[in-house]
């Protein structure tokens, strides 16, 4: 049964509403043209039809009645109703695309989120295994086939930075590994082509050679024979991170963090590690430089002279 907000939404979005079209064109050029996940459009559609509904009750009869104060106002508002800035943040920058396609298609003059600036969050860095740690887990033994499949899917996660669905609807044709390559297709329908390295190809090599390679084939199958599921991979990660007594919740986006982390760290180049997790903007991948600097605090801290602290006598 619908919440009633569920409800209101869903209403909020009908087609004969004359607010309401608009917002169902954008979702059409997001879903078309930009190639966004359902799981991206579902967060558009929550969003705009809080600002649909904010829209109403506010009296306006065109996207062209808001302004900047009550633009404000709403998200001060969804903030007091328990959004978190993080999602206030995402909800501005939702209410912030509808208004800049409103922008293009001249129906607007001018946009009320332009200076709207969202509750600042508090920073969250992502937890990484260190190096020790991940040899310790990649070294688990390798007994069957599907030991086999799970060596070379943890090594190709931890090598290339690969996100799960991308891991997930590898085929082998995507693969080069006589010149260490592997063609991902990522975000947006994105295509990147990225690093492979000498562990990773000897473990997809291994499968390999278990058979059914075909260039169309899924590199990493489920049971029935299709291409693995994420939750699947999941579940492996974590039992295979608990056999190998890793006490760091372990998941397979933390693979791509810590293999971002390590090269940034050990590489100090912030645009190779851009085009290595196929960022659009370089300020996703600015994280990973506040981990580097915590590990040469750490360095620095056991290191130097005027840094370490005397023990008392």
């Amino acid at each position: 049964m619908a919440t009633a907000r569920e409800t209101q939404e869903g209403e909020a979005l009908d087609p004969s509403d004359a607010l309401a079209r608009p917002v169902l064109a954008y979702l059409d050029i997001l879903r078309v043209e930009r190639g966004c996940s359902p799981h991206t459009l579902s967060g558009y559609r929550r969003d705009l039809a809080r600002l649909l509904s904010f829209a109403r009750r506010s009296g306006a009869g065109d996207w062209g009645a808001l302004d900047a104060e009550q633009m404000r106002s709403f998200a001060a508002a969804e903030h007091r109703r328990g959004l978190s800035p993080t999602s206030v943040q995402r909800l501005l920058s939702s209410c912030r695309g509808f208004f800049n396609h409103l922008l293009r298609e001249g129906a607007l003059a001018a946009s009320p989120v332009t200076d709207l600036r969202a509750p600042r969050a508090p920073r969250k860095l992502p937890q990484v295994l260190d190096a020790d740690e991940m040899d310790r887990l990649l070294d688990f033994p390798v007994l069957t086939p599907e030991d086999v499949r799970d060596r070379a899917m943890l090594e190709l996660f931890y090598s290339s930075g690969l996100r799960r669905a991308e891991l997930c609807g590898l085929r082998w044709g995507d693969l080069q590994l006589e010149e260490g390559l592997v063609r991902v297709l990522g975000k947006g329908g994105r295509t990147r082509d990225v690093p492979v390295g000498s562990k990773a190809r000897e473990a997809l090599d291994a499968l390999r050679s278990l058979g059914s390679a075909g260039a169309s084939q899924p590199v990493f199958r489920g049971a029935r024979g299709g291409p693995i599921g994420e939750s699947l991979v999941a579940r492996r990660i974590k039992a295979i991170a608990q056999r190998q007594g890793i006490d760091k919740r372990v998941h397979p986006h933390l693979f791509r963090h810590s293999c971002a982390s390590h090269v940034l760290e050990s590489s100090g180049d912030l645009r190779a590690v851009q085009e290595l997790l196929g960022h659009a903007d370089i300020a996703t991948t600015q994280i990973y430089t506040h981990l580097d600097f915590q590990h040469l605090a750490r360095v620095y801290d056991a290191a130097h002279p005027r840094a370490r602290r005397r023990s008392r006598e």
